[in-house]
């Protein structure tokens, strides 16, 4: 597989089969997260399950920071602590993004959890001179490290004018960070330099190196954090180490929306709970997996209308070869090799999703229309279910399966609608067909058959606009 690695601005391969170790800045757990966080996090979902289903071991690290300013600053206004307004928004991130079937990290560390491990990575900054403590707290020395700016590609007076400056006379450099933060306010640890907190960036250094070790795969993240965020793990963690720090830097474009950057000033910003309540989940990846990850992506209804159409034309292809019952030889198994070739070679392509969904549907498309022409047999369907469910889960698209209860009540239900249609008793037979829409279950007709489907609920609205 070849990646886009942003520090060489240039594709590196890695080998899919061999066992990987990938570090994700997870959130900020100071408000409800939002469709930007859910593109990045459903990017390195898709990587990790495509890379998971070629045989490779994945050790996938997550952090929650939960010591910041923003929370500091959200408990003051709400009269609470800092934990509590943590410990809320993390509950929430894992409700959203259990909804939005994305698979759990193998760790998620957190800030408060590993102060000892960052209190160490600070000392050994200060022995090699790279760090120095002032009466605000300790700062990196940015100009020890000649290499900074390397990964956002800009000269240091560009970094001045875009870095956040801590206002300190006795810092060196205006570009210098912070790694401990002097302060008498709850949430303090003790160190040896005073109480206080540490600094955003010295977090994910501490907890990378902890679960992944010195040098490990790849890191990754949200465009925004290239800088001040990422160019200082570099940074401080090379200083530290003394080698390379991830091989691989992987970053996700923002999502916009209609065109705008998603602001609270604004009030444009899309929380997942309500992305998700008004359009399910698998509309949801289908929108963040639209285009190629590194470029930004714009979320509009327009947008989100046309995933949910394709969507359900993959459940009505589901449950047209769950009920193929043709006896046939496989004649249409040059059709899945193909789209199970093209589909991969997209991913290991810099991991094109816009591509692999194209061979996903493409498969999907000829499934529906052999069976419209009646001419999809059973043979057929198994295969072509097996290969659209092993692109479904490495893509996380997720349909319920039917119980044998269920299936025998809507086939007792179909089977009496009929009865009462042979017997002129619309009035009934329309009672029926409601409690099917009730149900989620459509009919579909064929010449020779009549078929059901149960299809994902979503917000009626949405649903009409399809419709209408």
């Amino acid at each position: 597989m070849k990646l886009q690695d942003t520090l060489s601005k240039s594709e590196k391969n890695i080998d899919v089969s061999k066992n990987l170790k990938i570090y994700l800045c997870g959130v900020t757990v100071y408000d409800e997260s939002h469709i930007g966080h859910a593109r990045t996090i459903i990017v390195f979902d898709v990587l990790r399950k495509y890379l998971e289903s070629k045989g490779s071991k994945i050790e996938f690290i997550q952090n929650f920071t939960d010591v910041d300013d923003k929370i500091i600053n959200r408990a003051n206004a709400e009269n609470t602590t800092a934990d509590k307004i943590s410990k809320k928004y993390i509950e929430n991130y894992f409700k959203d993004f259990d909804g939005l079937n994305v698979k759990r990290a193998t760790n998620y560390p957190k800030a408060t959890e590993h102060i000892d491990e960052i209190i160490k990575f600070i000392e050994k900054l200060i022995k090699k001179d790279i760090a120095y403590a002032t009466k605000n707290g300790v700062y990196f020395s940015v100009s020890k490290f000649p290499e900074y700016g390397k990964l956002s590609k800009k000269k240091i007076d560009e970094l001045q004018s875009g870095a956040r400056i801590e206002i300190d006379e006795q810092k060196k450099d205006p570009l210098d960070f912070a790694v401990w933060k002097l302060s008498d306010n709850e949430p303090v640890w003790d160190s040896p330099w005073g109480k206080g907190r540490p600094g955003w960036h010295i977090e994910c250094s501490a907890m990378s190196i902890k679960y992944l070790g010195e040098n490990f795969d790849i890191h990754g993240g949200g465009r925004d954090l290239i800088f001040p965020h990422h160019e200082n793990e570099i940074a401080q963690s090379e200083s530290c180490t003394g080698v390379q720090f991830a091989k691989i830097w992987m970053h996700v474009g923002m999502v916009t929306i209609n065109g705008e950057k998603m602001s609270k000033s604004i009030g444009n910003v899309k929380s997942i709970k309500h992305v998700l309540d008004n359009w399910g989940a698998n509309v949801i990846r289908l929108f963040c997996l639209s285009g190629h990850y590194s470029k930004p992506i714009d979320y509009s209804e327009e947008l989100l209308k046309e995933n949910l159409i394709k969507w359900r034309q993959a459940e009505i292809c589901h449950y047209e070869l769950i009920h193929a019952n043709k006896e046939n030889d496989l004649e249409n198994e040059s059709i899945v090799e193909k789209t199970r070739t093209e589909f991969d070679n997209a991913l290991e392509d810099d991991f094109n999703t816009h591509r692999a969904l194209s061979s996903f549907f493409q498969l999907i498309k000829e499934t529906n229309r052999l069976a419209a022409d009646e001419k999809l047999g059973r043979n057929d369907a198994e295969n072509i279910k097996a290969e659209l469910k092993r692109m479904r889960d490495v893509l996380g698209l997720y349909i319920p399966e039917i119980t044998k209860n269920e299936k025998q009540e809507i086939d007792r239900l179909i089977m009496d609608r009929e009865q009462h249609r042979k017997e002129k008793q619309f009035e009934n037979a329309d009672k029926i067909r409601d409690k099917l829409n009730e149900m989620n279950v459509e009919l579909i007709d064929h010449k020779e058959k009549t078929i059901w489907m149960r299809k994902e609920k979503i917000k009626a609205e949405h649903q009409n606009k399809i419709e209408n």
